[in-house]
């Protein structure tokens, strides 16, 4: 973490705004002022931040964080002008210029979207700029949120190349168990995030966020997988993570780095249906790296466009593959189990294509 030369802070609404709503100035300038030393000690910042809805709550009177998504956005879009003009003024008195990117699922799973997102970030890094990143709230249907800024500060992570992760929440670490509970001892490092099948996680998030600790572990598991080391504490304890400190809960990467596409594939898209296959066609796609075509298929869930993200399940309904579509589930249905040359002779050469190309596919744990 000392050394990272472009690191990924991720803050949560718990940490930068009042449990009834507004926003938290005393503990948004500790943040700020924390990622300005980090900037002017000549390494890279980006901010992941929550807390668009909760500041907007109290300006609209809702005592709550609403929960249907219409209200949701309508704080969004009042809170989220809010929170930048903070930001915005705070590192301006810092002597660093902050720039506002709003992102969608859809604008990480469409090639030229993300490929653009990719260029604007490395741009505003380039002139010295400390990016600000949030999920577009005020427009984002139910079908294409991230849901939480965890998953998407780790996706964001990947997608700058950068040399670190930081989650930073309102529990100082990852424990074995609920840390109210007596006898819990706080996991100082994590190897393997797939190994943790005995820790109890917690799943819900406070009355602000849509986190929880569950979220957390979650993005670790994304961030590590694809190489990138990530650090779970708590707000007070941001400048102790960043000078690598023993503090939170380090997660050791585990994997190394993937193409883009394949991860946003993998983690950033909710699948619009499902594709059976029979078992040559799963040890054609899983074991051989082969594409998939509609001869091994033998049946189609769903109501999914050509381009639309699907799961391929074996007979057993094991989703092990995630992949865009090249057919509409009419098409499919009609093409499925018919082998390449039949469909071309039968229909005509449009269905002489793969049914979901591989490089347009991803194996799933």
């Amino acid at each position: 973490m000392r050394e990272a030369k472009r690191v990924v802070v991720k803050v949560g609404s718990s940490s930068i705004t009042h449990t009834s709503g507004g926003i938290n100035h005393e503990a948004l300038t500790e943040l700020v002022g924390v990622l300005a030393e980090r900037r002017h000690a000549g390494k890279e910042v980006l901010l992941v931040s929550s807390g668009a809805i909760s500041a907007g709550m109290g300006q609209l009177g809702m005592p709550t964080r609403p929960t249907e998504l219409p209200q949701a956005q309508a704080a969004a879009a009042v809170g989220q002008g809010q929170l930048m003009s903070a930001y915005s003024l705070l590192f301006q008195g810092l002597g660093l210029t902050m720039g506002q990117v709003l992102l969608t699922t859809e604008d990480v799973t469409r090639r030229a979207t993300y490929l653009n997102g990719r260029s604007t970030l490395q741009t505003l890094l380039e002139f010295g700029a400390v990016p600000v990143i949030n999920e577009n709230d005020t427009v984002a249907t139910q079908e294409i949120r991230f849901g939480d800024n965890d998953r998407l500060a780790a996706l964001v992570a990947h997608l700058v190349d950068a040399d670190a992760l930081i989650l930073l929440s309102d529990v100082d670490a990852l424990y074995d168990g609920p840390p109210s509970r007596e006898g819990t001892s706080r996991i100082p490092f994590v190897a393997d995030v797939a190994a943790m099948d005995d820790v109890e996680i917690g799943g819900t998030g406070s009355g602000v966020g849509t986190g929880g600790m569950r979220t957390k572990v979650d993005a670790a598991r994304i961030a590590t997988a694809a190489g990138i080391p990530t650090m779970l504490t708590s707000m007070p304890n941001a400048r102790h993570a960043l000078l690598g400190e023993q503090v939170g809960t380090a997660f050791a990467p585990t994997g190394r780095r993937r193409s883009a596409r394949r991860l946003w594939l993998a983690h950033a898209t909710h699948p619009a249906g499902r594709l059976v296959l029979d078992d040559g066609a799963v040890e054609a796609v899983r074991t051989k790296g082969r594409s998939l075509l509609h001869a091994g298929v033998i049946e189609a869930q769903g109501r999914f466009l050509a381009g639309d993200a699907v799961d391929l399940a074996d007979r057993h309904g094991h989703v092990f593959a995630r992949g865009l579509v090249n057919y509409d589930v009419s098409d499919v249905h009609r093409a499925m189990g018919r082998t390449t040359r039949d469909l071309s002779d039968a229909i005509g050469p449009a269905f002489e294509r793969s049914l979901v190309h591989r490089d347009h596919l991803v194996l799933l744990p």
